[in-house]
């Protein structure tokens, strides 16, 4: 063994010296993997596959204690740090470049109080962990819509899903969390404790804390539920997105719509050959209540027109969760994701989405427009750092890809189509869907809007040296 090159927060070169590394090591109870080790490679890789870095170090942690040791030897040598949880996020922001990473992905424990109808998880468990654990009570917390999602990256960007609309998002039903924050204290997040902590890791990101356990309100869901995934012919599109805006201005709560564009991939043994490559427009839908309201309710979706092949059907919530996930296989294929949020879904801005989606380069690419309705926008803006409740609509330029020759094209696609929605937009967007955050700042100043300064002061208190940064990062005043 040998001193070890390794960056710093700044991404300056330096030298950690073997005795650190041996002292560290010592220190936690999981393994600490550098370059050469078995399972480095799996330690670094994320979903993403266009992300390939190669950290000096990876810290893997058992519980808190390892990520204290973690944290507190990441700051004594002003190391460069990602922190993983899920590692599902777009913008490949679990791991990095010659750093150390806090890899928090062996937490998984899912521990559900069906009395209480609470959850509480490690910060590395993923839907798919907590779904089936809370379901076998018949309760759910609100999660995303791909069953290997983190839940921490998820809630603590917001956390958009199949039950947003009734239950609100993620964010809106964490009831407390602990956290690790920057100077080496394991503390508590609630609405009684440390509340100015609590309001801002509820959207704010990754950007004051590592988050080690989270606990959940549930509610009554299933255990089946009625769903919608139906497909229409592309030419159909600008009228289903007409069609979308309609059907959302007088939806109840418990249904929670995604229309979602794109073309038949070609070789998709679920779809029927004769139409692999045709263009479509399809109503993804759940329902958040008793099946047969829900059949009633999502019919009108299905009736639109004469379907190009109908997936709908009563089904456990548990398999909701996963009818997604075979289109988005872990490191096989590259994403970019951008979104925008939507003022409206203006005429003027359906035609500029009809016409942007017909040159979508990649075949795997969707342009998903989600609808945000129900309680989210009856919530109190101020209750948590989270800023998108005054929007019905956010567009999402979904490119994915597998050839690393496209990069180019498919992510000059996906930014074509979010600048020409800008004119029906406040700017803001879905921070879990960020791109690469080319913009820096601005792009977290519109985000954020007026709650930008009180997380800049959150950031302040919390982290005033930027240690956590590898996220859809709010700089401190000193920086």
């Amino acid at each position: 063994m040998s001193n070890l090159p390794i960056r710093t927060s700044t991404g300056e070169a330096a030298i950690l010296e073997e005795g650190a590394v041996a002292s560290l090591s010592s220190n936690v109870r999981g393994a600490v993997l550098r370059p050469g080790d078995q399972g480095y490679d799996e330690g670094r890789a994320v979903w993403n596959g266009m992300i390939d870095r190669r950290p000096a170090l990876i810290v893997g942690c058992t519980g808190a204690e390892d990520v204290l040791e973690a944290v507190r030897f990441a700051r004594t040598h002003n190391l460069l740090v990602s922190v993983r949880g899920g590692s599902h996020g777009v913008a490949g922001l679990a791991t990095c470049e010659g750093g150390i990473v806090i890899d928090l992905s062996a937490m998984k424990d899912v521990h559900v109080d069906p009395q209480a109808r609470t959850v509480r998880a490690g910060g590395g468990a993923k839907w798919g962990d907590l779904d089936p654990a809370t379901q076998a009570f018949g309760l759910a917390a609100p999660g995303g819509v791909v069953s290997d999602t983190g839940i921490a990256g998820l809630t603590l960007g917001g956390g958009y899903g199949h039950l947003r609309n009734k239950y609100g998002l993620s964010c809106d039903n964490l009831i407390s969390a602990q956290v690790v924050t920057a100077d080496g204290r394991l503390v508590r997040a609630s609405e009684t404790e440390n509340p100015d902590l609590f309001w801002g890791i509820r959207g704010g990101g990754g950007n004051f804390g590592v988050v080690t356990s989270f606990q959940y309100r549930l509610h009554p869901v299933g255990p089946e539920v009625m769903f919608c995934l139906v497909f229409y012919h592309g030419e159909k599109t600008g009228r289903a997105l007409r069609f979308t805006r309609e059907f959302t201005a007088a939806a109840p709560d418990e249904i929670s719509l995604i229309t979602v564009l794109g073309v038949v991939p070609p070789g998709h043994e679920a779809y029927p050959r004769e139409i692999h490559g045709i263009p479509f427009a399809a109503f993804l839908a759940c329902y958040a209540g008793p099946p047969e309201q829900g059949e009633r309710a999502l019919q009108p979706l299905r009736d639109f027109s004469d379907p190009l092949i109908d997936f709908s059907s009563r089904m456990p919530y548990v398999e909701v969760q996963k009818v997604l996930d075979a289109d988005y296989p872990a490191r096989e294929l590259r994403y970019y994701w951008k979104s925008l949020n939507l003022l409206e879904l203006s005429d003027e801005a359906i035609d500029l989405i009809v016409a942007r989606v017909k040159n979508q380069p990649s075949p795997l690419t969707t342009t998903d427009i989600w609808h945000l309705g129900g309680v989210v926008p009856r919530m109190s803006d101020d209750s948590c750092a989270y800023n998108g409740r005054h929007v019905p609509f956010l567009v999402n330029a979904e490119a994915n890809w597998k050839d690393p020759q496209d990069d180019k094209a498919n992510m000059a696609w996906a930014r074509g189509l979010i600048d020409d929605m800008k004119p029906f937009s406040d700017g803001g967007r879905y921070l879990n869907f960020p791109g690469f955050m080319e913009e820096g700042d601005a792009m977290m100043r519109a985000a954020f809007g007026h709650k930008y300064e009180r997380l800049v002061d959150l950031k302040n208190k919390y982290d005033p040296t930027n240690l956590f940064r590898l996220n859809q990062n709010i700089k401190p005043s000193a920086t």
